[in-house]
Formats: C-alpha cells, sequence, structure tokens
C-alpha cells in the first residue's frame, strides 16, 4: 500500500514540474484552424495566380500584393485564433497565460521565425522568389522544434515534418506552392486533430 502512494506522490511532483517547466494550454482547434484558413488563403492565392496572371506569379503587379495581403491575414487569423483558444483553455485549465515559461516558449518560437521572414523579404528583395515556400516550411519548422523544449513536446514532430518538406521545396522549387498547402494547411490540420484528442479531451 505504501509502495503504491510513494508512486502516486512521485507522479504528482512529476506532473508538477512538467506544468511548472512547460506551457501545456495549447489548443489543439486552433491547429485545425490555422490549417484550414492556410488551404482557404492557398485557394485565393492560387485562383489569382492562374485567373489574372497565366499561372505565373512576378513580384511586380497586384497579383503579387494581393497574395501577399492574403498570406498576411493568414497568419492574423492563425495568431488571433491561437491566442483566444490557448487563453480559453489556460483559464479552463486553471494555468496561467503569461509566465516566465510562457515568455520563454514565445521567445524561442520567435526568434527563428523573425529571422526567417527577414531572409525571405530579403531574397525577394533581390528577386528569388522560388525558394520562398520552402523557407517559410524550413523556418517555421525551426520555431516550433526550438520551442517545443517550453510546451508539449510533441510539437518537435511536427516541426520536423515542416523542416523536411522545406527542404524538398528547396530542392525542387517547383513544388513548392504544393508544399506549402501540404505543410501549413493539411499537416496542420491532421496534427491539430491529433493534439486535440490526445490533450484537449
Amino acid at each position: 500500500m505504501e509502495s503504491k502512494d510513494y508512486l502516486k506522490d512521485i507522479s504528482e511532483i512529476k506532473n508538477i514540474m512538467n506544468k511548472s517547466s512547460r506551457f501545456i494550454s495549447l489548443s489543439g482547434l486552433s491547429g485545425i484552424l490555422a490549417g484550414i484558413y492556410a488551404l482557404i488563403g492557398a485557394a485565393i492565392a492560387y485562383w489569382l495566380v492562374i485567373t489574372y496572371s497565366n499561372g505565373v506569379l512576378t513580384l511586380n503587379g497586384w497579383v503579387f500584393e494581393s497574395c501577399l495581403l492574403t498570406l498576411a491575414i493568414v497568419a492574423l487569423l492563425s495568431i488571433s485564433t491561437g491566442i483566444l483558444l490557448t487563453t480559453r483553455k489556460a483559464k479552463k485549465d486553471g494555468a496561467k497565460i503569461w509566465d516566465t515559461t510562457s515568455r520563454r516558449l514565445v521567445i524561442n518560437f520567435l526568434i527563428p521565425l523573425i529571422v526567417g521572414g527577414l531572409y525571405i523579404l530579403i531574397i525577394l528583395s533581390q528577386g528569388k522568389y522560388g525558394q520562398s515556400g520552402g523557407l517559410m516550411l524550413i523556418f517555421y519548422g525551426l520555431a516550433l522544434v526550438n520551442a517545443s523544449k517550453y510546451s508539449i513536446g510533441d510539437i518537435q514532430y511536427l516541426g520536423y515534418i515542416q523542416i523536411g518538406l522545406g527542404l524538398i521545396g528547396a530542392y525542387e522549387p517547383g513544388y513548392g506552392f504544393w508544399l506549402w498547402v501540404i505543410g501549413f494547411g493539411i499537416m496542420h490540420i491532421i496534427y491539430g486533430t491529433w493534439m486535440h484528442f490526445k490533450y484537449d479531451k
């Protein structure tokens, strides 16, 4: 009987330590919605390029600017939804939404993401936009892996998948758009669904 009590105590201590060192209130539903937003945004961008730019995207013109605006809206919706649902889940779990752990999570996530974003803007300004889809996936994947040590460790696997897709996109730039759709759209939906049933339920 005492050994069972010891095991229970050890398990509770382990859970407390895990909660104090990791931000575990991430919402799986936000991943699903981010994937849906990405698919809708990709469909809009594809339609614009096919309809108004003969299937070729150039840096100059309103089609490219419209695609960038669509991408920005997708990112804004994904971030807003993530914050909203994660905050709601944290309140439900009785966890703090903004503490030392969540700050470390955000910082470790943003560093690769901001560096990657600036690098992509630099190569776009040089007219080298063939690699942009692959680079988005690579730097986003690195951001996930980097942040995973302060959150649910499982997100590192999504990061590895994004990095792998990004490297394929870098090697085969012609498939960059479709790899972007798979990475940001389909993989987010699959991973968000898995996270939802594993953690949210």
